[in-house]
């Protein structure tokens, strides 16, 4: 029996959907950046890029399903050509719309106009700055990405986004440099609500800490370094087992930039197929979700290690 199942099971635990709530959709790996954390193996010069004929597949089971939510990732997802299509016929059909942006890709040539078409959408934002420190941001995310991420915020707050009054939501997503697991949140938060309002005038709504993931290009960066092992065993040694009910995929189905579907979008990077008898979204039937098993490996104890870790940010107190 596989590490992860093995823990599961000796704390009386079975990891298996729920209502299927959440649809989460890779647009692809095409992106403005390539950060050192990255389990998307993310960049530039990547060509997986969600087809048009894809993203109309992805709509139509938006109609068929009505998930409460569309969660927009990549990459960068405002790279795909088809992202403000999908974006727009999603919030026709009602639903919650959430764009995944890593800031920068804001002042990119022919997306500066990303700012507006989002709030005129009501898109909630969730942004990406691992720091309120430049050198830390830079260091991991590239040099200059720190003053564009900051253009970026004021920008979307000059919009309404993280203002109090608002409906319009910003959230920030931090995630540590190196090897460590991420401290509490709501003690972060706090920290960041503070310097970024002292140092630059930036508002948001919340702070979502998550763990490094161990694949792709984080997980070939520690094995470089000789810290592959450790890593792994400091999120095996802190598995909370009360993490467990709050997972994301338990309510959460991922698509590929091809179509093809996961439980999470690590899963996803691994190639470890959806565990449900459906693998395209063309095939998406919501009746088919609900009790089937996750698919899951060593990875999964990134999720469950310390408070725990989702797209949502810590999963307990």
């Amino acid at each position: 029996m596989p590490l992860f199942d093995r823990v599961l099971h000796e704390n009386g635990l079975t990891l298996r959907r729920t209502a299927f709530r959440v649809l989460q959709v890779n647009v692809g790996k095409r992106c403005n950046q390539a950060c050192s954390h990255c389990h998307v193996d993310a960049g530039p010069q990547r060509t997986e890029v969600m087809s048009r004929e894809t993203v109309e597949e992805v709509l139509e089971a938006l109609r068929r399903c009505r998930p409460q939510a569309v969660d927009i990732t990549g990459g960068a997802p405002e790279m795909n050509p088809h992202f403000e299509h999908l974006v727009s016929v999603a919030r026709s059909l009602g639903c919650h719309v959430i764009d995944r942006c890593n800031l920068t890709v804001l002042s990119v040539p022919g997306k500066t106009h990303l700012p507006e078409f989002l709030a005129g959408h009501g898109v909630e934002v969730i942004a990406s700055l691992p720091c309120y420190l430049e050198e830390n941001v830079d260091l991991q995310r590239g040099i200059g990405v720190f003053a564009a991420s900051i253009v970026a915020l004021r920008k979307l707050n000059s919009l309404g986004y993280g203002e109090e009054g608002s409906d319009l939501r910003l959230h920030l997503v931090y995630n540590p440099v190196g090897t460590s697991l991420p401290p509490s949140q709501a003690e972060l938060e706090a920290d960041y609500h503070r310097e970024l309002e002292a140092r630059f005038g930036i508002r948001f709504n919340r702070l979502y800490t998550l763990a490094n993931m161990p694949i792709q290009r984080f997980a070939h960066s520690l094995r470089r370094e000789g810290k592959y092992e450790a890593y792994m065993e400091l999120l095996a040694n802190a598995f909370n087992p009360a993490t467990v009910e709050g997972l994301m995929c338990r309510d959460t189905v991922s698509v590929a930039w091809d179509g093809r579907l996961y439980d999470c979008d690590f899963n996803q990077m691994l190639d470890l197929p959806l565990s449900a008898p459906v693998r395209h979204v063309r095939d998406l039937d919501s009746t088919l979700l609900a009790g089937s098993s996750v698919a899951v490996g060593s990875h999964c104890f990134g999720c469950t290690a310390g408070a725990g870790s989702s797209c949502g940010g810590a999963l307990i107190d």
